[in-house]
């Protein structure tokens, strides 16, 4: 067994402070709290997971679209809705065809069932949005989405940018 240590403060404290202003160790437990209220909004109206409320606000706003069109959209992997949007046509939120100009897309169209979650959904979440908007100005909500394309461009580049004169093992 090993001699109990005390553990000191002001290395800890130090150590906090630190990791306060990492932001590689801070997004994750952003993205999981904002996707945990998210969920627990949509919970409010009818129990949409976040991938079905993106997907039906998208179809409501702009019509049909791709597949591709709405990971473009949704900033997300394609693969992700392709799994995500034959459970929403099983549940008769969505119709999917293909799209007669080009065979090897597929064309995702909102229901009437797929409106009407929509419409119960829609307060809900812009109640949420609303909610945000007394936290952040629309200039600081600007400001900050500049942050995150800073962000997410840096993020983007390609490992080998950061080691230029070095070899790698």
């Amino acid at each position: 067994m090993t001699e109990p240590q005390e553990s000191t403060t002001d290395p800890i404290r130090g150590r906090i402070a630190r990791e306060h202003l990492n932001i590689f160790s801070r997004l994750p437990p952003v993205y999981t709290a904002s996707r945990q209220q998210g969920a627990k909004f949509l919970a409010r109206c009818g129990n949409l997971s976040t991938v079905e409320w993106r997907t039906l606000w998208d179809l409501h706003e702009a019509g049909p679209m791709t597949i591709r069109q709405l990971a473009v959209i949704q900033r997300a992997d394609h693969s992700l809705l392709s799994r995500a949007l034959p459970d929403m046509r099983r549940k008769g939120l969505v119709t999917m065809a293909r799209d007669r100009s080009d065979g090897r897309q597929t064309i995702v169209k909102l229901t009437p069932a797929g409106r009407a979650a929509y419409d119960r959904a829609a307060p809900v979440m812009a109640r949420r949005r609303a909610a945000l908007a007394e936290v952040f100005s629309a200039e600081e909500i600007r400001a900050f989405v500049g942050y995150l394309d800073r962000l997410e461009a840096f993020l983007r580049l390609p490992v080998e940018t950061h080691f230029e004169t070095e070899e790698t093992p």
